[in-house]
């Protein structure tokens, strides 16, 4: 029998866990109007929301910001960040931001994006709404039936589908996204070759291509575990073809640098270079510091080299199959090409007996709060809004070398007691919304009184 992978890390400090009851869990709920990104941290058991800026930093990144350089201009600690920057991504052009959406909001501001097209495999919430906010029109080309097919690499482009937008919309198309992994699809990776494949449509159509690299380092280890031209290539390597393929980058920091904030962009142009320092300083702050602390570029400067270390993505990736196969043994749809960030029930598969715009995603979310205070994410209706045949999910994400499998296996339990009731679980309703990214702060109502859940 082989053995376990256990985490590649010793726990050195807690922090402790409130137990909230079912009644508690109630009112809470009920106060925050059933938004989850509503209700205060301390109220929740397992944190699932997300795994951005949630992970554990390691005694290395610690002792690091304790080395952090806060001159406004030419810090040293700049230097080490630009340094790992680079040698990481072959960008010669790399600014600091204080986390990824403030990258795309300056990509988006310097490309003049007014009446024309981004496309992408899979915008993501905060991506879609920065090009929207530019007058532009995102389009995801992923590929059909991702969802649904038992294959890795589900993540990348419908090549058909880019070649052919490439040409019915130039030269109205202002750059293409990659994003990995691709966080609309169910987190799935994209294969080198379909990553090869859109750089050369893109390069042959004379369009930018950027990377939204905020996991390019799970990406990377999926690519040398299941392509098989890439097996037993280094992890470093396949990250720096990744780039390479590329015209420039953006970057949250706060997933695969594993850092609380702090995030990234680059480019090899030196007059789009020149644009983005001159709207970083006006909008974030100097080019060598660009709304972060010194410790923090040393925390993220750190955070590159050990994400690409083989055994912690390894267990990574173990650890989120073990979510999935807890979650699928409760009698929950999982989507089979299991992501190392998160693992993503269907909903909609799951409570049949709600319409998409039933939210049944938000259903779910709600009943694993109250059942055992869960804290999950829909990606579905609510947080895209009504898009054809978009499936309803919710993502239960892992923060970064913070959870051990007991907490796992808690939510495994959870998801059990929810599963028991799930044909009764009423509908969601927006009483209130904002304009753009109503997820995060939207209210809602549930159309019946939620089940009692029994433990």
């Amino acid at each position: 029998m082989p053995r376990p992978i256990i985490e590649p890390f010793r726990i050195k400090m807690v922090e402790p866990i409130r137990m909230t009851t079912p009644a508690e869990r109630a009112r809470i709920l009920g106060d925050a109007r059933y938004n989850l990104f509503g209700v205060r941290a301390e109220d929740v058991i397992v944190d699932l929301l997300t795994d951005s800026g949630t992970g554990a930093m390691s005694a290395e990144q610690w002792a690091a910001m304790m080395r952090g350089d806060e001159s406004y201009a030419g810090a040293r600690s700049w230097f080490r960040f630009e340094e790992t920057a680079r040698s990481l991504t072959g960008m010669p052009f790399v600014v600091p931001t204080h986390q990824g959406r403030a990258a795309e909001r300056i990509l988006c501001s310097v490309m003049g994006l007014e009446g024309g097209v981004v496309l992408s495999n899979g915008l993501f919430d905060t991506t879609r709404a920065n090009v929207e906010a530019a007058g532009a029109r995102g389009i995801d080309l992923g590929l059909p039936g991702a969802l649904d097919a038992h294959r890795p690499f589900g993540g990348g482009f419908d090549l058909e589908a880019l070649g052919r937008e490439l040409s019915e919309h130039a030269p109205r198309v202002r750059f293409v996204v990659a994003t990995v992994t691709n966080n609309t699809l169910g987190g799935q990776a994209v294969s080198l070759e379909n990553l090869r494949a859109s750089a050369a449509l893109c390069r042959k159509a004379g369009v930018p291509i950027f990377l939204d690299a905020c996991r390019f380092a799970e990406n990377a280890w999926a690519v040398r575990r299941d392509e098989p031209a890439e097996r037993g290539r280094p992890l470093l390597s396949i990250a720096r073809e990744m780039f390479d393929l590329c015209d420039g980058f953006t970057m949250s920091a706060k997933k695969d640098a594993i850092v609380n904030i702090g995030g990234a962009l680059g480019v090899r142009d030196a007059a789009l270079a020149a644009r983005i320092r001159e709207e970083l300083v006006r909008t974030e702050g100097f080019p060598t510091y660009g709304g972060l602390a010194g410790r923090d570029l040393e925390a993220v400067a750190q955070g590159l080299h050990e994400v690409l270390d083989e055994a912690y993505l390894e267990y990574r990736f173990a650890a989120s199959a073990y979510l999935a196969r807890e979650l699928e043994a409760a009698g929950w749809p999982v989507i089979r090409a299991v992501a190392a960030h998160a693992v993503y029930v269907d909903a909609g598969a799951a409570l049949p007996h709600l319409s998409p715009d039933d939210l049944p995603g938000q259903t779910l979310v709600c009943a694993m709060y109250l059942a055992g205070g869960v804290r999950t994410c829909e990606i579905g209706n609510l947080m895209f809004g009504s898009q054809g045949t978009r499936k309803q999910l919710v993502r239960f994400a892992l923060p970064r070398r913070v959870y051990t499998q007991s907490h796992v296996d808690y939510v495994g339990a959870v998801a059990r007691d929810v599963a028991a009731v799930a044909r009764r679980l009423p509908a969601m309703r927006v009483v209130e919304e904002p304009p753009s990214l109503r997820h995060f702060t939207a209210a809602m109502a549930p159309a019946a009184p939620f089940p009692e859940i029994p433990a």
